[in-house]
């Protein structure tokens, strides 16, 4: 049997599964670096509006960055996780569904063909030559619209989901360490803003939707972090209380 060709595509369309989870994965890792920006950020900015303290302020903003990365690893190891036991349960019974009665199974895989609006005839030869190939793969994409080789590994998105939350959460921690008392705040909000931005943009772009409106909406949401906590320190520097 010959390998069937090559589907012709677009450029800006990712049909193949590899590159459709890769841009996925790249969106995760945008959308960690948001947070990062943003949670340490509204952290030290809110510090900073209670106390002009250098080792205060670096003291929160490093406890912020390092709980913030486990916070994110965690949360995206435990997730992905449960994604990917439940993904290769429903292999492992396919499997052996495949193993106890194929006749069934081959039958099954040609309704679903079937039930795609082909005809008797021609969803017949598809299930049996897709049997022929790959009788798993055929049914776990089929029926679960599952890929085996796209079985994430919840160590390596852990691992991704703690770097991109640091590379974000590096940028507010410099800009507010390494600039005069007098200019800190502004300073670092600029700096947050522009890199909101730039998050908000790529984001939008590697999902094709509208870099506008995606962009304003997490500079808006970022200034609107940012105001809120910097007000709360001020008043409770003003208080007496921080």
């Amino acid at each position: 049997m010959t390998d069937a060709s090559p589907l012709p595509t677009h450029p800006d369309e990712p049909h193949a599964g590899s590159l459709a989870g890769r841009l996925n994965w790249l969106r995760a890792g945008v959308l960690g670096a948001n947070d990062g920006i943003v949670s340490v950020a509204a952290v030290v900015v809110g510090v900073a509006g209670a106390t002009t303290s250098t080792p205060a302020i670096a003291t929160a903003g490093i406890a912020a960055l390092v709980g913030g990365a486990i916070s994110m690893a965690l949360g995206e190891y435990v997730s992905v996780s449960s994604q990917t036991d439940s993904q290769r349960a429903l292999i492992e019974k396919e499997r052996a569904e495949l193993a106890a009665d194929p006749e069934a199974e081959l039958e099954e895989l040609t309704a679903l063909w079937r039930a795609q609006g082909l005809s008797d005839d021609t969803a017949a030869r598809v299930a049996a030559e897709l049997t022929e190939r790959d009788a798993l793969a055929a049914h776990l994409s089929a029926e679960l619209h599952i890929d085996e080789a796209d079985v994430a590994n919840p160590w390596h998105a852990a691992l991704s989901s703690a770097i991109a939350f640091l590379a974000g959460a590096i940028l507010p921690l410099l800009a507010i360490l390494l600039t005069p008392a007098r200019l800190r705040v502004p300073v670092t909000v600029l700096v947050v803003l522009l890199a909101l931005a730039a998050t908000g943009a790529l984001g939008a772009r590697l999902g094709q939707g509208a870099v506008g409106r995606a962009t304003l909406r997490v500079v808006v949401g970022g200034a609107l972090a940012l105001a809120a906590t910097y007000l709360v320190g001020t008043l409770l520097g003003t208080a007496g209380i921080a």
